[in-house]
């Protein structure tokens, strides 16, 4: 049972069943997340252990619910829009796990590369709002974007700026 072994079930060893109670807790927190930002239309879901069929090394597979459509289907189907706010929440949702489990760790800054340019306006909208929301006055969240939109939603700006003398910062 320890290693996946077992027969009639999915290959689920001991390192993986550990994972996926640590991935489970991280889709609960990323969903508090996702249910704001998409307006209550998808939830993010582990794969059920029944779905499995045997397939040896799993149990980390990760489905979409959508409260629309009243179906599950694998997170690969997501519109590019729907996935960065996926994979946003989770990032979001992990954070949340690793301060909570991790003793005396605290998550102070994070960065969030790109992304924005796939979302419509009230998605992006309520992205910036949630990571304003956890920010605070305690955390710096840092986006690197080129989208020109997102320059009305942050108040405090680190411009880069390039011309034939080389790359120039500011403030604003």
């Amino acid at each position: 049972t320890a290693n996946g072994k077992r027969r009639q079930a999915a290959g689920l060893d001991f390192q993986t069943y550990v994972q996926r109670r640590y991935f489970q807790a991280i889709i609960h927190e990323a969903n508090r997340r996702l249910e704001v930002m998409t307006d209550r239309k998808f939830y993010l879901k582990c794969r059920d252990i029944s779905d499995l069929k045997l397939q040896g090394e799993v149990g980390l597979d990760l489905d979409i619910y959508s409260c629309v459509t009243d179906s599950v289907r694998d997170v690969r189907t997501l519109s590019g829009g729907e996935s960065f706010m996926a994979a946003l929440a989770m990032a979001l949702g992990m954070a949340d796990i690793v301060q909570r489990t991790a003793g005396k760790v605290r998550l102070d800054a994070m960065f969030i590369d790109e992304g924005f340019g796939s979302l419509s306006d009230n998605a992006r909208n309520e992205a910036v709002n949630i990571l304003k929301e956890m920010a605070g006055k305690q955390r710096q969240i840092g986006i690197i974007s080129h989208v020109s939109e997102l320059k009305d939603e942050i108040e405090n700006q680190l411009i880069v700026k390039k011309d034939d003398r080389g790359s120039h910062i500011s403030w604003r």
